[in-house]
Order: C-alpha cells, then structure tokens, then sequence
C-alpha cells in the first residue's frame, strides 16, 4: 500500500498499540498533523513542547506502556529537552517524534533547524535520523523496540519534512518488540546469592524502581512474606511494596524515616533490587549499610558497582531472578530482627505536630483518608514532593509520578493530566509547591480544554521552600532570593484557564473542599496557605549518614 511518510508514522502508530500522543503542531510537522486529523489516535494539545514530555512520561509510568509526543523543530524539539532529560533520568519509555527541515536544506542554518539528535544524543537510549524514505517504517518499530527493552528509556526519531510528504510502500506488521528483555542470569552468583541470604540474620531488601518497571511487586511481596525480610524503597521505589505490610520499612534515604536507615545501618545482607545507589539515598557511601552485605539486582550490568562496591551481581529481568531465588530458597524466619526493628521503630519515629494549624503533612494524610485507594500522586519537586513521599501510604506500584532523577520542577502538572489520560478509572491529585507550579501553570488550559479531572493541591509558602530550608539549617538563615511574590494569587490564575479553585486557612476549609473536588468530575485547584518555616524532616544533609540525622 503507498501512503505518504506521515500516513505512515500514523499506521506504525497504530500497529504499536499507541492510543493516545501529546504535542503541539509547527511547520515541519504539519504534514503528521494532517495525517492525524483523518486518525482515531486521540491527541491532547499541550502549551509548550516540555509539558508534552511531560505528559508522554506520566501516561507512560501509569500504564507501563510506551508514551509518545510531538514537536516540530527547531525551538519545539529543544523545547522537549527537559523531558526527554527526566524520563531518561527515571528510565521512562517514551518515543518523542519531531519534525525537522528538509533533508536538502539540512546543515544549511535553514528556518528553525537545529541538531535535535546530536542535542539529545546524551538523554536518550539511542536517537534516529531518517533520511530515506523507505526506512521510516522500520525506524520507527525500532524506537519502541528499544524504548521498552532492557532498562527502558526515551527515544527520539527526527523526521524531515520531505521525509513525511513522500510515497512510501507500507506494510503493516505485528508488534515488532518485546516487553522486556530476558537475561540469562549467571548460576554462580545466583548460588552465591542464596548462600549469603541464607546464613543472614539481619537482611533489608532494598527495594527501587525497577521493581515497579519489571512489574515485579507481587513476587516481591512474596519473597519478602516467605523469607520474612523487611523491605525499604527509594523514592523511585514508592508503591513497589505495599507500605501498610508488617515488614514495610517505607522510604531511606536523605528524607527517609530515620527508623528505616537505622534498619539499613544495621543490616548484616542488603538485597537491592531494581536501584541504582543514588546519592539521595547513599549519602557517604563508606557509612551506608557499613556491615552488611550486598546484592544487588538488576537489568543494566552498568549499574551493577557505579555507586557502591557489591558482593553479588545478578543482572537480569527482576521479576525471573525473584522467582527463580523464591524456586530455590526454602521459608525462612528472621522473628528476632523483625522485632528488634519493631522496638527500634517505637523509639525513632519522627511525629510532626499535629495541631490547629493547616500543616502540609496533614493535608497528604486527609487527602488518603478520603480519597482511600482510588489515587494517583503525582507531585512537583520540592518540599510537597518529599512530604508526599513521607506521609501517603503506597500500597500499589504506578500510583506514585514523581521526578526522582532529574528533580524537575513543572513536571508534576503536565506528568498529572497524562496519567489521568492513560488511567480514567483512577483519580489523579498533583501536589504542588507555589515555586513549581509556575514552571508549568499554562498546563491549567489543557486541562481546562480536555475537562482532565486532576485535582491539583497548591502548598503556598510563598517561598521556594526547599531551597529555603538549606538556607535555614545549612546556610545561617540567609534567605537568598527564595522569597517569592506574595500578592500572587493561584487561583485566580487557574480560573482564568477555565479551572474552578478556591484558596483555604483552615484544615475544615480543606477537608470540604476537596470532598468538593473529589466528587467532582472535571479539574479542580485548592490553594492552601501554610507557613514558609515548615520543613520536611526528618532530613539528612547531602553526603551525610544516619548519625547526621536532623529532626
């Protein structure tokens, strides 16, 4: 069948099982949108090419398939930069497709060309550069071939306008790739691993985002049950294991429970799983889990000892390592860990004061407690996204979006109305600091236009909090240029995009009107006035240990 270049980006598409794709339309992509006016293909028009990314990597977290946006080039690719950087950082599946100038006129300095490939070359796991025709096709399986195998991640496909317009012999094929990419795991280190989970007496599994990417949470949960090992998670990590389980730690790390890294402190086996040792949660690494010993699990052998020197490497699929050790290991008890840990948790839990005052961490605990499990959070990077982290309980993996790697504020908005698109049956909360909302605040149109039912918690301070706390624990209280403009006014910027809010005191004030909200089905903002010395804690400084601990 011949069809034009862009009616076959369209059919590939298609064959992908791609539903959905995010984007804004610019000369070198024209042709692509005007094959997409005759498709089924739903397409959300952002306001700026960074939340288009955005969009393609929440879509992407919540249903774990391959998310896809659109730019056209010159400042639209490099628009897209930020996005391709995050979901690259947190190993995100997305194919970004963008236009560029004719194939003649490439490296000419023509109207909006720009070496998108070369640009992104570092934030992708490969990037393509079609140049003939008849390869289009086959690029383009090949994009989402590679964004999902192995340790997935972003891929782009620059497309020149001639490219699009010519006639092209179209075959339609079956899906070209695969879910993930099964690594023979070596029997040496996996007999090695068993003896050392074997004769451990104080084991922590560590628990990271691979184990959501490999969909491997219910045979972790069966691992840990069976060899009674308590489990921790990374921020990546959240919603990989259920956190109202017994032998739940919750989150380690620079804003983790100083229980849980106490725990990790005093392992004698740490057995990380789909983590790559950020410093977020390493801190000093000669000081982290000092006694125990390590092995570490995962899908890309680059991982395996970058951060931390380990004993036993198993690189593969998460999920068959998991079940093969769970195969060949017979039910173990750690009862008098589980309850030194119960004894050490009673005496370093960290409460925060729960009074009259609207605090930060009541509103994450209220937000639970009426929208029980039929949530999705999503957060901005910041104080809102650490008291998130700390005080709603995950219980399943892909309800947690969050930008770990990159820590990108602007993400929360955009990455919340593309995981209410790919998930409808759930409900979508961002929240939201004063300084990160506005990265990204034009995305109140696109939810707006599309009636996305995101109901977005703004935290004001009136401040960039996080930056602020450093400055008030680390800095002697010298507040550079992290106040920020008071008389701004949140929700009238929301309403005039078309977005019904309301700005609240009081924690009676809020419970009603998120009860509003939720029984509402259309986008809806709740501006919530706290105090600028609120802190996330507990907190650890950078390149500090447990024994740093600020509380």
């Amino acid at each position: 069948m011949i069809l034009k270049g862009a009616q076959v980006i369209i059919e590939v598409l298609k064959e992908m099982g791609v539903d959905t794709i995010f984007g804004i339309p610019g000369g070198s992509v024209i042709p692509l949108y005007d094959a997409l006016y005759d498709s089924d293909i739903k397409h959300v028009l952002a306001t700026h090419e960074q939340m288009a990314a955005h969009m393609a990597d929440g879509y992407a977290r919540v249903t774990g398939r391959v998310g896809v946006c659109i730019a056209t080039s010159g400042p639209g690719a490099t628009n897209l930069v930020t996005g391709i950087a995050n979901a690259y950082m947190d190993s995100i599946p997305i194919v970004a497709i963008t236009g560029q100038v004719p194939t003649n006129m490439i490296g000419k300095d023509s109207f909006q060309e720009v070496d998108i490939a070369g640009i992104t070359m570092p934030i992708t796991k490969h990037n393509f550069i079609v140049k003939t025709p008849e390869k289009l096709p086959d690029i383009l399986r090949e994009a989402f071939y590679i964004a999902k195998r192995g340790r997935p991640g972003p891929v782009l496909v620059d497309v020149p306008k001639d490219i699009q317009t010519a006639d092209i012999d179209y075959v339609k094929r079956k899906d070209h790739y695969v879910e993930r990419e099964n690594l023979r795991v070596e029997e040496d280190n996996l007999n090695n691993a068993i003896q050392l989970i074997l004769k451990s007496k104080r084991p922590v599994i560590f628990a990271g985002g691979g184990v959501i990417l490999s969909n491997a949470s219910k045979i972790l949960l069966d691992f840990a049950n069976k060899m009674q090992i308590p489990v921790a998670t990374s921020l990546m990590g959240l919603g990989s294991f259920p956190e109202d389980h017994e032998l739940s730690l919750g989150l380690i790390g620079m804003h983790g429970s100083k229980f849980a890294n106490l725990a990790v402190y005093k392992s004698d086996l740490l057995i990380a799983i789909g983590t790559r040792f950020s410093d977020r949660v390493v801190g000093k690494c000669e000081k982290f889990a000092p006694m125990a010993k390590i092995i570490h699990m995962d899908i890309d052998p680059a991982e395996i000892g970058k951060n931390i020197k380990i004993d036993v490497p198993l690189v593969g699929d998460i999920k068959e390592i998991l079940t093969l050790l769970n195969d060949k290991i017979p039910v173990i008890r750690h009862e008098e860990w589980i309850n030194e840990l119960h004894e050490m948790k009673e005496t370093n839990i960290f409460k925060y004061k729960n009074d009259d005052i609207l605090r930060p961490q009541w509103i994450v605990e209220k937000i639970q407690e009426i929208g029980k499990d039929n949530l999705i959070m999503t957060t901005e990077v910041g104080q809102n996204q650490m008291w998130t982290a700390q005080y709603f309980k995950f219980k399943e993996p892909r309800t947690f979006v969050t930008s770990g790697g990159l820590g990108t504020m602007g993400f929360g908005l955009p990455a919340a109305l593309g995981a209410q698109v790919g998930r409808p049956d759930k409900r979508v909360i961002n929240m939201a600091g004063d300084g990160s909302i506005r990265m990204n605040i034009h995305a109140f149109e696109t939810a707006a236009i599309y009636n996305i039912p995101v109901i977005t918690i703004i935290l004001n301070n009136q401040a960039l909090g996080m930056v602020r706390q450093w400055q008030n624990l680390l800095y002697d209280k010298r507040f550079s240029h992290t106040d920020l403009n008071a008389n701004l006014n949140f929700t009238k910027i929301a309403e005039a995009f078309g977005v019904e809010a309301e700005r609240i005191n009081t924690k009676e004030q809020f419970e009603n009107a998120f009860k509003k909200a939720i029984s509402l089905n259309k986008p809806y903002v709740i501006e919530c006035m706290i105090d600028k010395d609120e802190m996330v804690l507990p907190f650890i400084p950078a390149g500090g240990t447990v024994e740093n601990t600020i509380e």
